[in-house]
């Protein structure tokens, strides 16, 4: 099984959901450890291969959390949010950038792991 490594305020963020939706990202993460893919899973090819979201709703609400596998090291949580967009499906440009920001940071991590 694969390490999870929470990135910035993604524990904290997450850990706000509510109980059921914190317990359906728990269980995928999980699967996601093991090597499996949820089906709560999609990918999001705009940030990287390997870059990919997990989504919930609960009371009319939207919930994602945002996870990086394909590296070596673990599997990185980069983000977990409220989907607020006004636009539809597209994620707001704030979340966007924070995962960009913290796809870097593991990318960072990661490296430094291996050279360990």
């Amino acid at each position: 099984m694969r390490d999870l490594k929470w990135l910035g305020s993604s524990l904290d963020d997450l850990s706000a959901f509510p109980a059921d939706v914190k317990r359906a990202f728990g269980f995928a993460l999980r699967e996601v450890q093991k090597g499996e893919t949820p089906p709560s899973a999609a990918p999001l090819t705009q940030f990287s291969v390997g870059v990919c979201e997990l989504k919930e709703s609960y009371d009319g609400d939207a919930y994602r959390s945002v996870y990086v596998v394909k590296l070596k090291s673990a599997v990185f949580v980069l983000h977990a949010f409220k989907k607020k967009s006004k636009s539809g499906k597209a994620m707001p440009r704030e979340d966007i950038a924070v995962i960009e920001q913290r796809l870097k940071r593991a990318r960072e991590l990661d490296e430094q792991e291996q050279k360990k």
